[in-house]
């Protein structure tokens, strides 16, 4: 196995699999966004931009401007609207900024982890950090040691903050290299050396990675892994007659600060925004696009263009495709009722292909986060009953067909046809709009651990029996991917590691997902029962039943 130093000596691509693995992980599915103005404060737009992504995350909020000179820094834990009052707003001065939203994963509530991350040499630089990387602890021991161009301390377990010390490290080697030449001066050549830096860090990270970064005398940088796992798309506006940039996660965030969708920042590509604001790109390391697919299942709102496919079509797809298969079924159905809110798009298209009425059974509590991305499966149970609330006037003695975008860990649909049954329906029927999740996620979507999926080791029958439903029918992986190649032929592959175990980047093997599932992350995270009702003592997933479950599925060899 060779060493990041004889990576970085033979130029090798990062997807030559020649890296160590490790199970410690800071995974999570973030938003991220960067804006550059020629007047004001970008403070502002930053904030709204935030509020447009807030969907990706609501565990913490960070945000980061500069005039040039200065760098002016808030981040908390809490939702954007909590963490920046008037006050803080009124400090963050300067017309570019970057800013950030992040989801809670176990081991990382502290507020130290928000984003973003500093580091002051070299230049001062500032990262944010969407997606994860499979080789953090090797990266980590690199940088900690004699293979650094400094000894560096990091203060966090975070992979961004390990990220943001390897392009410093890269960038670093390069000031080095530029002066040994002895025919380059670093000081008109920053610019150059970022670029240079960035090639040489993607010849080292694995995984998935799309980040922002303030880089002081330089400007506003973005860069997208090789792979283009993670989104990152780029936006502008006319401004007296000049052009400002915006850079973000998804490009619902531009509609309201006025900016309109130029493209995706391709894969292995850097893009900086000069501090005088002249965009200019490199492509710093060759690019295969394979977004990640659950992106346009759940993450994404439907409202964004990713890659060239607007999410609403590909969801629209998603209930087409699953409607000829409904059908087939057989099933005597009196109405469609969608899991609020991601599934409506793939409830309406099922509705108008089958010909049956499309209702609104299930009200949703919008004050309550998003169960999937909750940091355990305690609170993911409770938050439920509190987000939900069944409709008797919709159920009461119906055959209903109850669409999800996706069943993961299976705790949310559990309850949900509890809840239904007490509402009165006669049947519910289950349908998922996408394919059984049976193996983990490494690329920066908190599924760790395939013992925690409802679908670990089970057949549909099975799968519907622990639920408690009266049928269920999931999408196929095939017909999954075949809409996105509809949307998008020039889409070769996309990451769709959680449904057929295939990992893009040809460097996760069962070694890294064995250690994987006896991480941090991993442990006691068990696939939830048939009946989670907090209201029935005695049954499985209720307090005090744990004795009257069945065996738990064997941990993944």
């Amino acid at each position: 196995m060779k060493s990041l130093a004889a990576v970085r000596a033979s130029g090798a691509p990062h997807s030559h699999g020649c890296r160590s693995r490790s199970a410690q992980m800071g995974v999570r599915m973030c938003g991220i966004i960067g804006v550059y103005k020629f007047e004001g404060t970008a403070s502002p737009e930053l904030f709204e931009g935030l509020l447009m992504l807030q969907h990706r995350g609501q565990d913490s909020a960070g945000m980061v401007t500069t005039s040039g000179r200065k760098f002016f820094e808030h981040k908390d834990n809490g939702l954007v609207n909590d963490v920046f009052s008037a006050r803080t707003m009124a400090k963050l001065e300067g017309n570019v900024g970057i800013g950030h939203v992040r989801y809670p994963t176990a081991g990382s509530a502290s507020a130290q982890e928000a984003q973003p991350f500093f580091v002051n040499s070299p230049l001062g630089i500032y990262l944010i950090h969407n997606g994860n990387l499979t080789n953090v602890e090797e990266l980590r021991r690199s940088l900690e040691g004699s293979q650094s161009f400094f000894n560096r301390h990091l203060r966090t377990d975070s992979d961004s903050e390990v990220l943001l010390n390897v392009l410093a490290d890269e960038i670093h080697r390069a000031h080095q290299r530029c002066m040994q030449s002895g025919s380059c001066d670093p000081l008109l050549a920053t610019r150059d050396l970022v670029f240079e830096a960035g090639a040489a860090a993607m010849c080292v990270l694995q995984g998935a990675y799309s980040c922002l970064c303030l880089i002081k005398g330089v400007g506003l940088v973005a860069f997208r892994d090789p792979f283009g796992i993670r989104p990152l798309v780029l936006g502008q506006r006319v401004s007296n007659a000049r052009i400002e940039y915006c850079i973000a996660s998804e490009d619902c965030a531009f509609g309201p600060i006025g900016f309109e969708r130029v493209r995706d920042v391709a894969p292995g590509e850097m893009l900086i925004v000069t501090p005088e604001g002249e965009l200019v790109s490199r492509q710093c390391a060759p690019g295969q696009r394979c977004p990640c697919v659950f992106e346009y299942i759940y993450l994404a709102r439907p409202d964004s263009v990713l890659d060239d496919i607007p999410v609403y079509n590909f969801q629209l797809g998603l209930g087409t495709r699953l409607a000829r298969r409904i059908r087939d079924k057989g099933w005597d159905i009196d109405c469609v009722v969608p899991v609020p809110d991601g599934s409506r798009p793939a409830a309406i298209q099922i509705s108008a292909e089958l010909g049956l009425p499309y209702r609104e059974g299930l009200v949703k509590n919008r004050y309550v986060g998003r169960t999937f991305i909750m940091p355990d499966q305690r609170m993911r149970e409770l938050s439920v009953r509190r987000k939900l609330n069944a409709m008797p006037a919709v159920f009461a003695g119906k055959r209903v067909l109850l669409v999800d975008d996706s069943i993961v860990r299976g705790t949310t649909m559990s309850q949900i046809v509890d809840m239904v049954r007490r509402a009165g329906a006669s049947k519910v029927y289950l349908a998922s709009a996408s394919p059984p999740v049976r193996h983990a996620n490494v690329y920066g979507v908190d599924m760790p651990t395939r013992r925690e999926f409802v679908a670990f080791n089970l057949s549909e029958e099975e799968i519907c029996t622990v639920l408690g439903a009266d049928g269920m029918l999931y999408q196929t992986t095939e017909d999954l991917l075949s809409v996105g190649h509809e949307l998008n032929p020039t889409i070769q592959q996309f990451e769709a590691s959680c449904f057929n175990g295939v990992y893009v980047t040809n460097d996760v093997g069962d070694e890294y997902l064995r250690s994987l599932e006896s991480s941090t992350r991993g442990k006691d995270r068990l696939r939830p029962g048939r009946s989670i009702s907090l209201l029935r003592e005695g049954e499985w997933g209720s307090p005090g039943a744990a004795a009257t479950a069945p065996e738990a599925a064997p941990a993944a060899a």
